[in-house]
């Protein structure tokens, strides 16, 4: 039976953004927009909300580490194609979502907020209404009390919202009970100090302005009605201002602006892949990470190694594999899943690993490793607890050794000397990326970044080679001592090294670091930034 444009249309889903924060997102709107193929967004979406549309179809895409560069571009190229601007006054915006969503296409409406607290959705959705097309509404978290929360301020039960970016009832506002939560922007600020002082409250009342709520370049700056304009009229963009005694509470209540690495701006220098794990560790901390491709890790330039390796796993050729990095370990799995092998193809091998970070990536695929280091955990340390090849109890005397193409001979000759054969084999190429764009090699350079955290000493020399030195005020952290020791090679002063070399470790010393600066009175305010990421 043929089918028409109309006989299975599919839905139109108003989705609230809430008021920034991505991880505000209530379950059911994160499901919406992680698997949206068709968004129409309003301007005043924040970026962390944007980036989570559509991220099961990118996410789908062939990684870089199989695909390289080229496919990376090309799916950057089709992001957009699933986010749309909303265009036109109410009636124009329904007329749009209802015809594509006649061709059988589920369209989501992204709005900042919650959908039906906005007069103008709540047109579109009157519209939507009175057709055929069925339609959902997924509220969203209200800025007015995520905000306040954010900033410290408890706001009870008895609190009045308003937005005096319209038409205001300034007599009733002002005798409203509680304190006030408004929606403003900067150019609002002198009216609304003006009005509310002229209906009534004294100049000395406190005031809280809050811009980039709940997310981690979120900024508040207390004032009185006196002297709010003179301290906000300079932020930009939306602005959540809190009236009343509860804004003396921050000092007791102020959770999220006071953590270790809150307004810092901190690069993150790894490969694309690999950065996500980092940026959301500094996210916990408050900072904002910026991510720059320092690497393209791409296959070997002649798989026949590798092929060679895998066949003598299955062979029992090895009495152990020892993995040196998560890339490595990445590696083996997809040469695995070429040839249809999962982790028995382990059966009888000993797994050995320099570190926590790379064990955990071992164990993701169901596997245990046997033998990690006790102490520094790298190379040496990892040689230091390696037993020597005994004739007696071990029945093979090779070890499986697959690295990158640039790694040291450290580790392939202490095995050596300990009487072990080496299968030294090249797993996959670190490629330098291309020169990150002109803005972030200027904040490297003159110090707009407050911390750079290294993972490994190719991340060092790749760096400085496309962007430059990082500036003598950026705190250097480094995952381990040859990353630290290659950063001293290019004149860098090392601050902070983990104990453990893994990414949660290096990121909770930078942030341990910090707070004992600040302790000791060492760490000036973070300075303003005229560039900075969004989260």
């Amino acid at each position: 039976m043929s089918r028409t444009k109309n006989a299975n249309p599919g839905r139109i889903l108003f989705v609230g953004s809430g008021p920034g924060n991505p991880d505000l997102l209530t379950v059911r709107a994160q499901d919406v927009l992680v698997n949206a193929t068709s968004a129409y967004v309003d301007p005043d979406v924040p970026a962390g909300v944007i980036a989570v549309i559509g991220s099961a179809h990118a996410s789908a895409e062939p990684a870089p580490t199989r695909a390289g560069r080229k496919a990376a571009a090309e799916q950057a190229v089709d992001a957009p194609e699933v986010t749309k601007p909303a265009l036109g006054d109410p009636s124009q915006v329904a007329k749009t979502l209802v015809a594509e969503a006649k061709t059988g296409t589920n369209v989501v409406r992204v709005v900042a907020g919650d959908p039906m607290s906005s007069d103008a959705v709540l047109a579109e959705v009157t519209a939507v209404a009175r057709t055929s097309v069925p339609f959902e509404v997924l509220p969203g978290i209200p800025a007015a009390s995520a905000v306040p929360s954010f900033a410290g301020m408890p706001l009870g039960s008895g609190h009045t919202v308003a937005d005096v970016r319209g038409d205001v009832d300034w007599a009733a506002l002002a005798a409203a009970p509680g304190p006030l939560v408004l929606h403003a922007t900067s150019g609002h600020l002198a009216e609304l100090a003006s009005e509310l002082t002229e209906h009534g409250l004294a100049p000395q009342t406190p005031v809280a302005i809050t811009v980039n709520g709940t997310t981690c370049a979120q900024r508040t700056i207390e004032a009185t009605l006196a002297t709010v304009n003179e301290n906000g009229n300079a932020l930009t963009g939306p602005l959540v201002v809190t009236v009343g005694k509860i804004v003396g509470q921050r000092g007791k209540f102020s959770w999220w602006e006071s953590r270790a690495l809150y307004g810092w701006t901190v690069l993150v220098p790894r490969t694309k892949d690999q950065a996500v794990d980092m940026s959301e560790r500094l996210v916990s901390h408050g900072a904002i990470p910026k991510e720059v491709p320092t690497i393209a890790v791409e296959p070997p330039r002649s798989p026949a190694q590798m092929e060679r390796s895998v066949k003598g796993l299955v062979d029992g050729r090895y009495q152990w594999v020892v993995f040196t990095s998560t890339n490595a370990v990445r590696a083996v799995w997809e040469k695995f899943a070429e040839f249809g092998l999962d982790a028995r193809a382990f059966s009888g091998v000993k797994i050995a690993c320099v570190g926590e970070g790379t064990a955990a990536k071992v164990r993701s695929f169901g596997v245990e490793p046997e033998l990690l280091p006790t102490g520094e955990q790298s190379s040496l340390g990892l040689l230091e607890v390696f037993p020597p090849y005994d004739e007696v109890f071990d029945p093979v005397d090779r070890i499986l050794l697959p690295r990158a193409d640039i790694a040291t001979e450290t580790l392939s000759e202490g095995l050596r000397d300990r009487g072990w054969e080496i299968d030294d084999v090249t797993a996959y190429r670190t490629v330098r990326a291309a020169p990150p764009p002109a803005e972030t090699r200027e904040m490297i350079k003159t110090g707009g970044f407050d911390a750079v955290c290294f993972t490994s000493s190719s991340t060092v020399r790749n760096l400085v080679g496309i962007a430059g030195k990082p500036h003598a005020r950026t705190i250097v952290a480094c995952i381990g001592p040859k990353t630290a020791e290659t950063a001293i090679e290019f004149g860098l002063r090392v601050d902070v090294q983990p104990e453990s070399a893994s990414i949660v470790d290096l990121v909770d010393a930078l942030a341990a670091h910090a707070e004992q600066l600040r302790a000791e009175g060492a760490l000036p305010p973070p300075r303003k930034k005229s560039r900075r990421s969004r989260s």
